[in-house]
């Protein structure tokens, strides 16, 4: 039995430090400030058509899990600030949110045009995605 003070150390760091990074990066936010008191969750208007809630979100961002792209959650948001105006820490999370939708588009529909959606898919692709690809080719 060792008779010194022991301490116990929990190391950890995202899976995808990149992934959190271009997070924080297109948002402007630190999302390490987040220390998951699910105010912005409890806030906001659409958790219940969510399968991620907006808390989890930024844990998976914090966290550099990418399986957050694959959350229809970003898509879901509406952008109504209640998640900022409730956080304790100032985060907006609505600009998260938007970062999330643009590494999606980056990352998954990047070299295309309105002129190669068939009406169906225009109909069928939400209204964000278009905003945000039109966005992007000209920024």
């Amino acid at each position: 039995m060792s008779t010194g003070a022991s301490q116990l150390y929990f190391t950890y760091g995202p899976e995808n430090a990149a992934f959190k990074a271009k997070v924080e990066e297109l948002s402007g936010e630190n999302i390490d400030l987040c220390f998951q008191c699910g105010a912005c969750s409890s806030g906001c208007p659409l958790t219940g058509e969510m399968d991620l809630l907006p808390s989890k979100v930024i844990r998976y961002a914090q966290l550099g899990m990418e399986e957050v792209l694959e959350s229809k959650t970003p898509w879901i948001c509406i952008t109504c600030f209640n998640c900022e105006i409730r956080c304790p820490r100032g985060i907006d999370i609505a600009n998260v949110m938007e970062a999330i939708r643009e590494i999606v588009l980056r990352t998954k529909y990047d070299k295309f045009t309105l002129d190669e959606l068939t009406p169906e898919e225009l109909r069928e692709l939400p209204q964000i995605a278009i905003i945000s690809n039109q966005r992007k080719l000209t920024a």
